[in-house]
């Protein structure tokens, strides 16, 4: 049996068995299952590894993207840069860990933009928001992180004026703030300033709409949520896990 799954937290709502397994019907691959691994700590993974031992690749989310890399023996270059991983493969003994969350929101978000994109704004400071800040970057995109907490090169919440969002087009929601089934929360921003000038962005996919994208399409923005860059970072690891 080719085993692969999901690790994380509180994750049963998760996309990922679902597509994996239409995935392995589709291309006939009897052999092949998906399944979701719900760990209450990271500590629990040298664990896993030992009951199932039939596991070819593991996802990585919400909070362990930043926790797993000291359980890993390799990491390809880009994780290593960004420094989150979402995705493992298991190969000659050795465990590597990869980012193709970067490929999956670079992906999604390039039919939103337009030339006079120039600043982004990045909601959270979890695993995800690291490949967003990595392909803002790639792409000549300026970001600033937001972020409960104050920190070094971090805007807080209470900091984020109307001036703020009317100078950054970009807004990208990398909390969980939203997710079903808390789905009237959002993050504390002043939306009145958000014009059809601005792309929302959210990381979220469930629901389709949050109440964050909510603002913005009362705005006229552009605005999109997370389920294509999902598709894309899962072919991506689909990608990775068939080249092992």
């Amino acid at each position: 049996m080719h085993r692969y799954g999901l690790i994380g937290r509180s994750i049963s709502y998760s996309f990922s068995p679902g597509y994996f397994t239409k995935k392995f019907e589709a291309l006939e691959l009897k052999d092949h299952e998906y399944k979701i691994y719900d760990l209450d700590s990271i500590q629990e993974f040298p664990n896993l590894l030992e009951r199932e031992p039939e596991l070819c690749g593991l996802n990585v989310t919400i909070p362990y993207k930043e926790e797993i890399i000291p359980f890993l023996d390799e990491l390809d270059p880009i994780a290593k840069e960004i420094g989150a991983v979402n995705t493992i493969c298991f190969h000659n003994g050795k465990i590597t860990g990869f980012n193709t969350d970067v490929v999956g929101f670079e992906k999604s978000i390039l039919p939103f933009l337009v030339p006079t994109d120039s600043k982004a704004l990045v909601l959270g400071t979890g695993g995800a928001s690291k490949a967003v800040l990595h392909v803002l970057k790639s792409l000549g995109i300026a970001p600033k992180t937001v972020s409960r907490t104050p920190g070094p090169g971090k805007l807080t919440y209470e900091e984020i004026t109307p001036a703020l969002i009317r100078d950054h087009e970009i807004i990208i929601n990398c909390t969980p703030l939203g997710t079903f089934p808390d789905i009237h929360k959002k993050p504390s921003l002043p939306y009145e300033s958000i014009s059809k000038d601005h792309l929302l962005f959210d990381l979220i996919y469930n629901p389709e709409k949050t109440a964050f994208l909510k603002e913005g399409e009362a705005s006229g923005a552009r605005f999109s949520n997370g389920q294509a860059m999902l598709v894309e970072q899962a072919e991506a690891s689909w990608a990775l896990w068939k080249s092992a």
